[in-house]
Parts: structure tokens; C-alpha cells; sequence
């Protein structure tokens, strides 16, 4: 799908920075879609007809298909930030969007791309420090939210807690070691019993960590909580260190069954045919040997930066018998090892050839294609065997031992095709735990994974992190407020020394104010409670009251939280269904996404004045490179 599909309706000047128009234009496509507050959307390939259920912004972006340099660019740099972060690539998005503008409209101001360089890195500065500055220790927050919890607690709105306030909640909990946590909204009341949990005063509490974090994914927050609690106690981690390997869990995807079934289940869990699963039931329970393949197993598969023959060439692309023998008798040598070696499970990273399994079923060895990386690292591990590329190079100090595999569900009768879900597991215990994403909804199925993932990610950086950020838009307000602040000193600065750099700093550091607050409003309008212009009124009210009436931040939190609970704010939760936890954000998340988001208006913005203005021995030592 080109990506003039995804910039329809938009026009672009060729005497302005087209690059940066273009950036803008592809963050304004993913608009509705920032927040938590996310609708379906049908994407469809015209030349093929087939269409793709999506509501996350990586995934717009990545089924659009973007073909042009800066598309593509875009695309590479959110799927990035996805493979590591699994959430905020909407924020990245948005924002490089929402700081090209302000770098567009500073070039049409006359600011130089050096000024407009120098001002933007001294406004992400201002950023990450108000993030150090208000951050909120896991530990301190465990302690604030306890306190509401505990009969007759009040929460005080502040960033710090002193030791007389953790004294007294020690005391509060103290009269039930055990205390049986009833999750206000994110969790079944019925599910309390398997998630309740003993607090320690110097523990943070994944349970209220995962309460502030769900943004609006209870059943996703659920199951990553229960799956990180299962992996604690598989691996046998001390109460002290909550966090947990989030590399040991995978999911497996059902459809056909309703979202409720979603289950976390010890061990790894796989679908197999029909022909598989014959195989599975001949096998199963049996002290296996297995052979850890990390390509493809076919015999065309090369790895990643292989070099054919020089001056080889292709003369005819129709397969002949040639190559239909040499096929044949690459899949007898590799049955013939696999057998000699006593092999009777092969798991690969990559896919496998029909011949192959075919192959190989004849001979009762199971062979189960698209297994995650980590999951082959995990088991290598536990079963002494070596991952390789290629099945050809296995040897007997390869292959693992100790493998188990059981039958855990026949699911023929929820799927129109025939699959057998099986558990395979190791004496030794691997420690993997996955997680079973359900929905009588094929198309569904992705999305439901995608939330899951961002949820258990959110809790492990959390953890990792031990700190959180005010959610809500609580931090990007806070910006807001120190890059107006200091936009004000600038200008000041300049009446005094008629300086006019400091004129250039105060203009763009406004201009990227006026980008966090575009996001704000935007999030808000996606709850579906607020228009665009009574959204930016309301954000717009809270600063001038901020900046009047110079409140502490302690205060201003305090106006933040109020003003979700009073309908005159960030959330859209109803006022009969008040949370009794307020939201925050992943510190290290929010900071890399502000940080990638400028990193990708600098390199178009430096690309562009590249193209347009060339560059010379005399200015390139000016040159930023990323």
C-alpha cells in the first residue's frame, strides 16, 4: 500500500521543508489513536482485497507500508521503539509530528536550523529534568496507595513520603499480614483470592504497580500480573526482587474460544496439525531428546548476510527436476542426521518445509516451526542443547535431552482447522510461562496480543526502572509549564541585552509548549468526552492557574487528580467509577519516546536543509549527525 494513501488530502508546498510536512502529515493519520483510548480500524490492500483489524499506532503505520524515504524512516524508528518498549510509539509518533510543525514553523519565523537545533535539545533537556524532578519511587507509591487502602487511610498528594506516614501504614497492615486485595477496576472481584499477595514495607507491591499502570487494559494487566507473579515462583526469586525475566514469557494465540478463557499456563505452550499431533500423542510423556534449530529448516534458507557465488545467475525460474532432487535429497540427509542423533523434537525460529514435516512425521519426530528466539535460548539452556542455523550442522553435542511433551487442550472443535495445543516442558525447569490470548474474533487476536505485551512491559520497566511519572498528561503539563517558564526568561533576557539568540530559543521552546499540549488535547478528545476546543480550554485554564497562583507541585498534582475525579480533566472514567488508584507512566517509556521523536525531526530537518541548501567545508563542522 503506498504511502500517498496515508498523505491523501494533505498538500504539500515543494518551497517548504517537504520533509518535515511529510512527517507531520503521517503523524496526523494516527491522530485517533493515541491514549488509551484506542477504536478498531479496517486497513485494506487494494490490489490484493485482503484487509487487517488495527487499533495500535505501530501497527497503522506498520500495514500502511509507508514507501517513501521519510515513511520509511518513521516506520523503522517506531518499530524499533516497539521491539524494545512494546508501548508509547503513538506518543513518538505524535510528537515528532506535533516538533515538525514547530521546526517548520520556525524556518518560516527565519530562525536558522542551528538555532532551531540548539533551542528544541535545550527543550528535551528541560523535559527529562522535570522527569527526574517529579518521578515517584514504586516504593513510596506502594506506601501512598496502601494508605487508601487501609480503613480509614488518606492519600496525601505528594511526591515524597516521610517515615512517619510508612510507620503508619506499617501499622495499619500490620493487623493482617495477609491482605486479600480487591482490584477496584482492573480486576474481576471473583480473581481477588488467586491474586492476593503479602506486603513487605520495603516491597513494592506489583499489584498496585500494575493498578496505575493498566490504562485501560484490565483483562491485559491481569493476565501479565498473574504471569509474573507464576514466573517469581518458578524460578524460586526472592520476595525482596520483584522482577521478573519478561524474555521467559510468550503467548499463544486461540481463536474461536470467547476473550474470558484467556489463560497463564507453566510451561510453553504450542498449536499443532493434525499430522502433528499424531505424532505428539506417540511421543508424549517421554523423556525426549531435541534439536534447537534458529533459521529456517528448508533447503533454500541462507542466514542473514550470506554471499552467493560471484557471477552466479538465475536462468530460469521454474522449478525443474533438478531442483526438485536436490530438494528430495537435502530432506533425506536431514531426516537420516535427525534420526541417527535420536532426535524426536526439532523446535525452529523460522519456518519449515511441507516436505520436512511430512518427512518427518513418517519417522515420529515432531517438528514445530515459528518458535520465539528466547523460548529456544530458555530451553537450550535447561537441556544442554545448542541452537544452529542450520539443521545440517548438528552434531551429537548439539542436541539437548530431558524435553517432555503433553497434550494440554484438543482445540478442533473452536477452530474451523484442526489444532492440538501441547505443553512442552523440561525436568529442569525452564521457568517459561505463557499466556493464552482467546477471542471468537480471528482479527482480534493481534490486538488483544499487542495490549497484553504492553501491559507486562510496562509493569517489568516499572520495575526495573523503580520509578513512575504522573499519568494523565500530569507530566507533559509540568513541561508545559518549566518550557513556558523559561521561554519567559528568554524573552525577558532579550529586552535587557538585546540579544537575539535568546529571542530564537524563547519562540521555539513555545512552539514545542504547543506540541505537548496538542498531545494533551488529543488524548482527551479520544476519551470521546471533550471537543478539541473544550479540551485545550480546560488544559489551557490549569496553566494560567498554575502560573498565577505559583501552587507546588504537590498542590498541582492534587489539581490534576482532582480535576479526572471531577469530569473536568484526562480520564474517562465515570464519576460513579472513580479509581481508587491514580494513573502514572513508565519513566524510562515516556523519556526514549521523547528522545527518538526529536531525533527524527533533526534528521529530516538537517536532511532537508541538505538537499536545499547543500553544504560546504565552511558549515559542516556545524552539522549535528545522529
Amino acid at each position: 500500500m503506498e504511502v500517498w494513501i496515508m498523505l491523501e488530502g494533505v498538500v504539500i508546498n515543494s518551497r517548504q521543508h517537504v520533509g518535515l510536512q511529510k512527517l507531520s502529515a503521517l503523524s496526523g493519520r494516527i491522530r485517533s489513536s493515541v491514549g488509551p483510548f484506542k477504536n478498531y480500524k479496517f486497513i485494506q490492500d487494494e490490489s490484493s482485497g485482503d484487509s487487517v483489524l488495527v487499533c495500535s499506532c505501530f501497527r497503522i503505520i506498520e500495514n500502511l507500508e509507508p514507501t517513501c524515504t521519510v515513511g520509511q524512516l518513521v516506520y523503522e524508528t517506531v518499530r524499533a521503539h516497539h521491539q524494545r518498549y512494546r508501548t508509547g510509539s503513538g506518543c513518538l509518533l505524535f510528537l515528532a509530528g506535533a516538533w515538525s510543525c514547530a521546526a517548520l514553523d520556525s524556518l518560516q519565523r527565519g530562525i536558522s536550523v542551528k538555532h532551531i537545533i540548539t533551542a528544541m535539545s535545550e527543550g528535551i533537556d528541560i523535559c527529562l529534568d522535570v522527569c527526574k524532578k517529579f518521578s515517584v519511587s514504586i516504593k513510596d507509591l506502594t506506601v501512598m496507595e496502601k494508605c487508601t487502602a487501609a480503613p480509614g487511610g488518606t492519600k496525601k498528594p505528594s511526591t515524597t513520603v516521610s517515615k512517619e506516614m510508612a510507620n503508619l501504614h506499617v501499622k495499619c497492615l500490620s493487623k493482617s499480614e495477609q491482605r486479600k486485595v480487591k482490584l477496584s477496576r482492573h480486576f474481576c472481584e471473583t480473581k481477588s483470592e488467586m491474586l492476593s499477595t503479602v506486603w513487605h514495607p520495603d516491597q513494592p507491591d506489583m499489584i498496585v504497580i500494575a493498578e496505575s499502570l493498566s490504562h485501560g487494559c484490565e483483562k491485559a494487566m491481569e493476565l501479565a500480573v498473574e504471569a509474573a507473579q507464576m514466573l517469581l515462583r518458578t524460578n524460586q526469586q526472592r520476595i525482596s526482587d520483584p522482577l521478573f525475566d519478561i524474555s521467559k514469557m510468550l503467548t499463544c494465540l486461540v481463536s474461536g474460544l470467547p476473550e474470558d478463557c484467556a489463560c497463564v499456563v507453566e510451561g510453553c505452550i504450542l498449536l499443532l496439525s493434525d499430522e502433528q499431533a499424531v505424532v505428539a500423542h506417540v511421543v508424549k510423556q517421554q523423556p525426549l531428546k531435541i534439536a534447537l534449530i534458529t533459521g529456517d529448516l528448508s533447503q533454500t534458507y541462507r542466514h542473514l548476510g550470506f554471499k552467493g557465488l560471484p557471477g552466479e545467475q538465475c536462468v530460469r525460474e521454474d522449478m525443474d527436476l533438478s531442483a526438485s532432487s536436490k530438494e528430495d535429497e537435502w530432506v533425506d540427509k536431514v531426516v537420516k542426521l535427525l534420526l541417527n542423533l535420536e532426535v524426536k523434537l526439532v523446535l525452529t525460529a523460522g519456518l519449515v518445509s511441507q516436505k520436512v514435516i511430512q518427512h518427518c512425521c513418517r519417522h515420529q519426530i515432531l517438528v514445530v516451526e515459528k518458535v520465539n528466539s528466547s523460548v529456544l535460548k530458555t530451553i537450550g539452556s535447561s537441556t544442554g542443547a545448542i541452537p544452529v542455523n542450520y539443521a545440517t550442522q548438528l552434531t551429537e553435542s548439539c542436541v539437548g535431552d530431558g524435553v517432555n511433551v503433553e497434550i494440554w487442550r484438543d482445540l478442533s472443535s473452536y477452530e474451523r482447522k484442526s489444532l492440538t495445543a501441547v505443553n512442552i516442558s523440561t525436568g529442569r525447569n525452564s521457568g517459561l510461562v505463557t499466556v493464552v490470548v482467546t477471542s471468537c474474533v480471528h482479527g482480534k487476536l493481534q490486538a488483544l496480543e499487542d495490549q497484553f505485551w504492553a501491559c507486562a512491559y510496562r509493569l517489568h520497566h516499572a520495575l526495573k526502572d523503580g520509578s513512575l511519572l504522573p499519568g494523565a498528561g500530569g507530566t507533559e503539563v509540568l513541561c508545559v509549564h518549566q518550557l513556558q517558564k523559561q521561554a519567559e526568561h528568554n524573552r525577558v533576557k532579550d529586552s535587557k541585552t538585546g540579544s537575539a539568540a535568546n529571542l530564537y530559543r524563547g519562540l521555539v521552546l513555545q512552539l514545542m509548549a504547543d506540541g505537548l499540549i496538542d498531545y494533551i488535547t488529543a488524548v482527551m478528545v479520544n476519551t470521546g468526552r471533550f471537543s478539541a476546543a473544550n479540551a485545550r480550554t480546560i488544559v489551557s485554564k490549569q496553566l494560567t492557574e498554575f502560573h498565577r497562583d505559583e501552587i507546588s507541585t504537590g498542590k498541582f498534582l492534587q489539581l490534576v487528580s482532582q480535576s479526572k475525579r471531577e469530569d473536568v480533566g484526562f480520564s474517562a472514567v465515570e464519576p460513579d467509577e472513580t479509581p481508587a488508584f491514580n494513573i502514572y507512566d513508565n519513566l524510562s517509556v515516556k523519556q526514549e519516546a521523547w528522545r527518538k521523536a526529536l531525533d527524527l525531526v533533526f534528521l529530516v530537518l538537517q536532511t532537508d536543509a541538505e538537499i536545499i541548501t547543500g553544504t560546504s567545508q565552511k558549515n559542516e563542522g556545524n552539522l549535528m549527525l545522529l
